[in-house]
């Protein structure tokens, strides 16, 4: 789905740049080396994970394999999603977008070893993804990102889920 005519952004043609609070959620694919998928974006040139808001009558997870179509061209199955971490810091995921828009995001955080179809980014929010090496992450790499990826190793240490 498209911005325009999305939930999103139906509430701000009533409030404006005013921060919304926005569920959604960000996913982790990992290759079989262990290399994740990193996007950047096209209105900012940051990488980040896949990621997107929720959508009326729709969850977390439902969330996660439409960005996951929508911005890379892969699919993924619910099932195969693993929760490992929610991100909700309002001073780590409050995102302010070109426009003025003001979001303060509260994300369910997934990770998949498995998904089918061939890579092709969505040229109007993706430039170019890529996987790499999660300890050679590419530069300008997006703050909130950034913070999930050390949330995915603390789970990976731990086993615990990770909150922030």
């Amino acid at each position: 789905m498209s911005y325009v005519g999305s939930y999103i952004w139906s509430l701000r043609q009533k409030v404006g740049s005013r921060t919304l609070l926005v569920p959604g959620a960000q996913v982790l694919l990992l290759n079989e080396s262990g290399q994740g998928l990193f996007q950047q974006r096209a209105d900012t040139g940051v990488w980040e994970l896949p990621a997107g808001a929720c959508e009326e009558g729709g969850d977390f997870a439902d969330a996660a394999v439409r960005e996951v179509a929508e911005e890379t061209g892969l699919s993924v199955d619910r099932d195969d999603l693993v929760a490992f971490g929610s991100l909700s810091d309002p001073q780590i995921h409050t995102l302010t977008y070109p426009n003025g828009d003001v979001t303060h995001c509260f994300a369910l955080c997934f990770v998949t070893r498995t998904w089918s179809g061939a890579l092709n980014p969505g040229r109007d929010e993706v430039r170019r993804a890529e996987f790499r090496d999660l300890a050679d992450v590419p530069a300008p790499i997006h703050p909130p990102t950034a913070v999930v990826l050390g949330m995915y190793d603390s789970f990976r240490t731990t086993g615990r889920f990770q909150a922030r």
